[in-house]
């Protein structure tokens, strides 16, 4: 930030009481979080992003109509730039940056949209282009047709990649004149449900949390060729579940030797450790409240979005090991997402 604090910013689905978008201050000693701020310019800002300059977040809302909303964050506050813009699917439930556009994953649609980014950071007034999903996969009812969850670019910057929950599948796009246009489509293991991908910070590889089946898929990512190749899978659990577990979020650590994963059901985060091209599952611990939606890793800190209990607790990482302790919480009813800035 152009203050030098750290800061945080915190989605949250207002239709369950939470408060909007909550910015938080980040000691960057302890990794606690004090809150300074929140909005409501949204309903259900369910996932935020940070442009790369730091100076505008965007976030979308979660709902029916599917809408993505500009904010300048400078200060304590986060200002809308502009009035919100609909992204033409349903249900957007994720976002990202990707060459000078906003990405969604339209979760209710099946499908995924670019929305032009103009140079002052906010957005154009209609999405340039939808690609939608088709497809469907063997567990009924969640598959019974596409159900797009994540769109990101790879780290090269010329890919951007989408995990479709719905149908069973990665697919890897280009814009092509402002619209996404399908490049290739992954198929993985029946059952699964990918639901988030996150990548080896060498970019060589990448990592799928399954929601339906409580495993992360390791994928062999050629960003010359465009092609994910999936290697691997690893449980993220010791046991079986007594019930469904609904894994969510998945991140990486900044050197490459860990990754996280949070299981909703069983209120847990996954220690994994990277060995070469697979996983090896270290230990889970206590989430440190109930249904983990979402990870943000940052300076030797996780940070978890606790949905169901409402709050956002922060873990000091062990460098060594990998595994989290527990630091300490802040009150967000609804919490979904976390930002780190």
């Amino acid at each position: 930030m152009a203050d030098g604090r750290r800061r945080a910013f915190i989605g949250s689905f207002t239709a369950a009481g939470g408060p909007g978008i909550v910015t938080a201050e980040v000691d960057p000693g302890s990794g606690a979080l004090t809150v300074l701020s929140s909005v409501q310019a949204v309903p259900d800002p369910s996932y935020l992003a940070l442009a790369h300059d730091g100076e505008t977040l965007y976030a979308v809302s979660e709902t029916a109509e599917g809408t993505v909303a500009a904010y300048r964050v400078a200060g304590d506050k986060p200002e809308p730039v502009g009035r919100p813009v609909p992204v033409g699917g349903g249900g957007p439930t994720h976002l990202s940056l990707f060459a000078g556009h906003v990405l969604t994953a339209n979760y209710g649609s099946g499908s995924v949209t670019a929305v032009p980014v103009h140079p002052d950071g906010g957005l154009a007034r209609s999405a340039s282009g939808v690609l939608r999903h088709t497809g469907a996969g063997p567990h009924t009812p969640r598959q019974q047709g596409p159900h797009a969850h994540q769109v990101q670019p790879d780290p090269s910057g010329r890919w951007a990649v989408s995990v479709d929950l719905g149908t069973e599948s990665v697919r890897v796009c280009t814009l092509v004149d402002g619209a996404l246009a399908l490049y290739r489509e992954t198929a993985l293991r029946p059952g699964s449900g990918p639901r988030h991908l996150a990548f080896h910070p060498d970019g060589t590889q990448a990592y799928v949390v399954n929601e339906l089946s409580p495993s992360v898929t390791v994928c062999r990512w050629d960003a010359a060729e465009g092609v994910l190749t999936p290697l691997s899978e690893t449980p993220v659990l010791a046991g079986a579940p007594a019930r469904d577990a609904y894994p969510s979020g998945i991140v990486t650590s900044p050197d490459g030797r860990f990754v996280w994963t949070a299981t909703r059901g069983e209120d847990v985060l996954s220690v994994l450790a990277v060995q070469g091209e697979e996983l090896r599952l270290v230990t889970t611990v206590h989430c440190g409240g109930h249904w983990p939606r979402a990870l943000a890793a940052s300076d030797g800190f996780l940070y978890v979005a606790n949905e169901r209990s409402g709050d956002v607790t922060w873990f000091a990482v062990d460098p060594l090991t990998g595994v989290p302790r527990r630091g300490g919480s802040i009150r967000v009813t609804a919490a979904s997402c976390v930002a780190l800035a």
